[in-house]
C-alpha cells in the first residue's frame, strides 16, 4: 500500500505576511547589513555564513556557479510551526465539518462520525484505510482551480489554537531571512515538503518568496476534462506521489534535475534529503531545525507524533550535519516576537 503523506499520521495528536516585494527589498538591502539579525551568533549561524563565501567567492576552492546554487527546505516544522498539529491536518478537519451538511450520512459512517463527535482517536483506529478516506473526501472531487480557492478562502480565517493568529503569520523569522539571503547570493531556494503540493503552492509565494515552480510536495492524480466548454483540471480521489522520507530526493530529480548544495529540515522525514544533498562531492550544507524552546514555540524531538526527530538527531554529528538549536540560536522566532 501506497504510504500516506507525513502529515495525516499526526491526526490522532493535536511573523506577519511577507510579500513578495517586501523579500526583494530585504534582498536588495541584504549586503549591507547583517542579512540574519534574528540569528544569535554561534556555530550554526556561522556555519551558513561560512558555507555562502565559499561557494559564492569567485576564483575559491569551494566556488559554485549559479546556475548550481540550489537549496531545498522541508515546509512544516522548517519554515512554519507545526504544532500541535500539522496545518494542512487542521485544513482537512475543518473541511469535514465543513461538508458534513452535503454528507448527512457522514453522521454513522466512520471514520466521519467520529470526527464530527472530536473523537479524533476512535475515527483514526482504521488506520491508513481511514486516513485516506478522510483525505480523499476533503481533497478530491473538485478542480484545481476550485481546491485552490478552498485553500485560500480558509487560511484567510483559520487560526492557531493556541497563538490565536492566522497561520501565515506563524513563519520562522530566521529561516525567512535565510531565504533572503540565499537567494541574494544567486541561490535558487526551493520547498520539499511531505505536505500537498496544491495546498502550498496558492501562498508560499506570497509568504515566503519561493513560487509554485518551486513547490515540490505530495500529490493526487488529476484528469484534464471539458466542463461547460472550458477545460480544467480534476482532482481525482486517488494519491500519485509520497514526497516523503526516500520520496523526497525522487521528487527533487524528477522536478528540479539537479542534486541541491543545501538542504534544511527538521525531522526524520527529512533525512533522506539531507543525506542525498550531502552525499555528493564538493561543499555541502546540510542543516536540522530542532525544537527546544517550548515557552516561544514548543519543544520535541524523539516522541513526538508530529515531526518526530530521532535518528537525524543521533546522525548529524558525523554526517556532518549542524543542529540549530532554536532556542539558543534564534534572537526572535516570530516577527511578532519582542
Amino acid at each position: 500500500m501506497m504510504r500516506l503523506p507525513v502529515f495525516l499520521f499526526a491526526l490522532i495528536t493535536t511573523a506577519s505576511v511577507l510579500h513578495h516585494s517586501q523579500l526583494r527589498a530585504e534582498e536588495i538591502s541584504s549586503a549591507s547589513a547583517d542579512p540574519l539579525p534574528s540569528w544569535n551568533n554561534g556555530p550554526a549561524k556561522q556555519s551558513i555564513r561560512d558555507f555562502v563565501a565559499k561557494v559564492t567567492t569567485e576564483g575559491g576552492v569551494g566556488y559554485v556557479p549559479v546556475e548550481l546554487r540550489i537549496a531545498t527546505f522541508d515546509n512544516d516544522g522548517t519554515l512554519w510551526t507545526e504544532q500541535p498539529n500539522y496545518v494542512q491536518a487542521f485544513f482537512l478537519l475543518d473541511r469535514v465539518k465543513s461538508l458534513s451538511a452535503q454528507h448527512p450520512e457522514w453522521k454513522e459512517q466512520e471514520p466521519f462520525a467520529s470526527v464530527l463527535k472530536g473523537d479524533l482517536k476512535h475515527a483514526l483506529a482504521g488506520g491508513h484505510k481511514a486516513i485516506e478516506e478522510l483525505l480523499m473526501a476533503t481533497h478530491a472531487g473538485m478542480t484545481t482551480d476550485e481546491f485552490e480557492k478552498i485553500v485560500t478562502d480558509w487560511l484567510a480565517t483559520a487560526q492557531h489554537p493556541r497563538f490565536k493568529r492566522p497561520f501565515t503569520e506563524l513563519v520562522y523569522q530566521p529561516m525567512l531571512e535565510l531565504l533572503t539571503f540565499l537567494r541574494a547570493k544567486g541561490f535558487k531556494t526551493y520547498i520539499v515538503s511531505g505536505g500537498g503540493v496544491e495546498f502550498m503552492r496558492p501562498w508560499a509565494e506570497k509568504v515566503y518568496g519561493v513560487p509554485p515552480a518551486q513547490v515540490i510536495g505530495s500529490s493526487i492524480k488529476t484528469k484534464y476534462e471539458i466542463r461547460d466548454g472550458r477545460p480544467v483540471l480534476l482532482r481525482l480521489p486517488e494519491l500519485s506521489f509520497i514526497d516523503d522520507h526516500a520520496g523526497k530526493p525522487v521528487g527533487i530529480h524528477s522536478q528540479i534535475g539537479r542534486r541541491p548544495i543545501a538542504a534544511f529540515g527538521n525531522s526524520d522525514g527529512d533525512f533522506e534529503m539531507l543525506e542525498w544533498t550531502t552525499s555528493a562531492p564538493g561543499l555541502r550544507l546540510g542543516m536540522i531545525v530542532h525544537h527546544t524552546d517550548s515557552e516561544r514555540e514548543y519543544a520535541y524531538d524523539r516522541k513526538s507524533m508530529v515531526g518526530r526527530l530521532d535518528k537525524g538527531l543521533d546522525e548529524a554529528k558525523q554526517r556532518g550535519w549542524g543542529v540549530i538549536n532554536m532556542k539558543q540560536d534564534w534572537r526572535k522566532i516570530y516577527s511578532f516576537d519582542q
